[in-house]
């Protein structure tokens, strides 16, 4: 069962995509690399290859959810033209290489390698790269971990509905991970880590702040049931009082670790 029922087209549409600092730090870790390859785990809607493609003469995307593979390949395609275009529809977990001798330079896991068996994960890429591969976590909270007073009132109405812990989508609710990315990567094969903090700041209106929940595990609209609408209503009221005034700002950090072998 997909971890965001329906929410693959909200994904495309209203989640941010990879800032432009964080893209220039993967694709130099490939510069001067003959062919590289980059293997994107978890790609939903493809918005990490997407923005570094330019660097990569073969992509290979692995994705669980059936909706995230269409939207992802869609986006891809046209990008990518004659570039090979690897689409593996399973858990990263369950990835195999798609030719013998295959070995990728860069392996990228985003906001979904909270969900994935990291450790099982990461010996597999042991498998499957070459030898100075580089595997990349990136990413940022999310509006419900943001604080400032539109998130914190957003996040107490959506409380409101569905209760006092955090929901996981189709898992029932959040567990926090026990370990930091970086102490899972340090105990892998890849254990050479670097850790690059990036701050961002982002601006919203009410109508995207509603699409992006719609994207997310927190706040799907199959989770309210038939209180959906009006959940959307209130939300889209709390939100316009506080766009009043201007803007609806969110400052961020976005995460990048990348890891090699010793």
């Amino acid at each position: 069962m997909p971890l965001f029922p329906g929410g693959a087209s909200a994904y495309r549409t209203f989640r941010p995509g990879l800032p432009k600092t964080a893209a220039t730090l993967l694709t130099d870790t490939v510069r001067g690399t003959p062919h590289p390859v980059l293997l994107d785990l978890g790609t939903g809607t493809g918005q990490v290859p997407a923005a570094i493609h330019g660097a990569f003469t073969r992509i290979d995307i692995v994705e669980p959810d059936q909706g995230m593979i269409d939207e992802a390949t869609a986006v891809l395609r046209p990008l990518l033209g004659d570039m090979p275009l690897g689409v593996h529809h399973c858990p990263a977990e369950d990835f195999t290489a798609p030719y013998p001798g295959y070995q990728a330079n860069l392996v990228t896991a985003a906001r979904a390698f909270h969900w994935m068996d990291q450790d099982e994960v990461l010996r597999l890429l042991d498998g499957v790269t070459a030898p100075d591969a580089v595997v990349a976590v990136v990413g940022e909270g999310s509006l419900w971990t943001a604080r400032s007073p539109w998130t914190d009132a957003l996040r107490e109405l959506i409380r409101n509905y569905l209760g006092e812990e955090r929901r996981a989508g189709t898992q029932g609710t959040y567990t926090q991970p026990r370990r930091r990315y970086a102490e899972v990567l340090a105990d892998s094969p890849f254990s050479r880590v670097e850790e690059h903090a990036l701050p961002v700041s982002r601006q919203w209106t009410p109508e995207r702040v509603i699409g992006y929940l719609a994207s997310t595990s927190f706040a799907a609209a199959s989770l309210f049931g038939e209180r959906h609408t009006a959940f959307e209503t209130e939300a889209l009221s709390l939100l316009g009082r506080f766009a009043a005034d201007g803007p609806l700002t969110e400052d961020a950090v976005f995460t990048v670790l990348l890891a090699r072998r010793p």
